[in-house]
């Protein structure tokens, strides 16, 4: 098109009322494009959404309400324990930079998994944990699933017991966003099964002796009375894609971390809860 052809095109289009000019029915779906972006399209609705433990049987929810018989805390207690403990090359404690954890971490756990610029990637608690004692301690970082990083990471999640979870999935983090919800969905395995098929299409329905939930983090980490000990959410997706029948990726993958994203996501608002108990 000739530059007189493109001037007399916009004149035209300023003379040629907007609303005559966009099909009404086009309007429409711009509007409703703009008020629900993809990231915001919620499969159960926010009324509906229910933690883990409402699915469970009335001896697990006691178990998880009371401090003096949830073995969880046998974890909170050895973390406050490795919270004052002097570390590495550098020996000093996570308690010298954090004093009053009560005070000091309070709200942290309701923000994880987040994106680190330092890595350029997602980060989740139990990470952030071995950064502050690679780079602040000079130690060697706890090797995942391992029953100190699971006491740290259990003790500062239970500084939050109560607030609301509440990520952010915007900028660098829509990537991963994306891939999680992606994930989700995904079928997978030799019992060709996603997420999404038990959590958000079946949950509330019997499966052998268990509830299906709707699949929700913000317990973790939990103690499950068949694991008798505490374990990440990645440790429970593994579970999961074992049962599926499903290639298990190495603690720690990417792929974990997305996923971890995406279920803090579907959680927005519901309360920190570790550390939990399940069946």
């Amino acid at each position: 098109m000739t530059a007189e052809a493109c001037a007399a095109a916009r004149i035209q289009a300023r003379r040629t009322p907007w609303r005559r000019a966009v099909p009404a029915a086009l309007l429409l779906a711009l509007s409703l494009q703009v008020a629900v972006s993809p990231a915001q399209e919620r499969r159960i609705a926010p009324a509906q959404v229910k933690s883990g433990i409402t699915f469970s049987a009335p001896g697990v929810q006691s178990l998880q309400a009371d401090d003096f018989a949830n073995p969880g805390m046998l974890w909170v207690e050895r973390g406050a324990a490795l919270w004052r403990e002097p570390a590495g090359a550098a020996a000093v404690s996570c308690a010298q930079c954090h004093p009053q954890p009560e005070r000091s971490m309070k709200g942290v756990a309701t923000h994880y998994p987040r994106f680190d610029p330092a890595s350029g990637g997602l980060i989740d608690l139990a990470g952030q944990i071995n950064a502050c004692r690679t780079a602040r301690q000079r130690a060697e970082p706890l090797a995942r699933e391992s029953e100190t990083l699971l006491a740290l990471t259990t003790f500062v999640a239970e500084q939050s017991r109560g607030l609301p979870v509440h990520v952010s999935i915007d900028g660098p983090a829509r990537a991963h966003f994306d891939a999680g919800r992606a994930l989700y969905e995904r079928r997978m395995g030799q019992m060709n099964l996603a997420c999404t098929n038990c959590h958000e299409q079946n949950w509330g329905r019997q499966l052998l002796a268990e509830t299906i939930s709707q699949g929700y983090g913000n317990a973790y980490p939990i103690y499950r009375l068949d694991w008798q000990t505490v374990g990440s959410l990645q440790r429970r997706f593994r579970s999961c894609l074992f049962g599926v029948r499903a290639e298990l990726w190495p603690y720690g993958a990417p792929e974990y971390l997305d996923l971890e994203l995406y279920l803090a996501w579907r959680a927005e608002g519901l309360p920190v809860e570790t550390p939990g108990v399940r069946k």
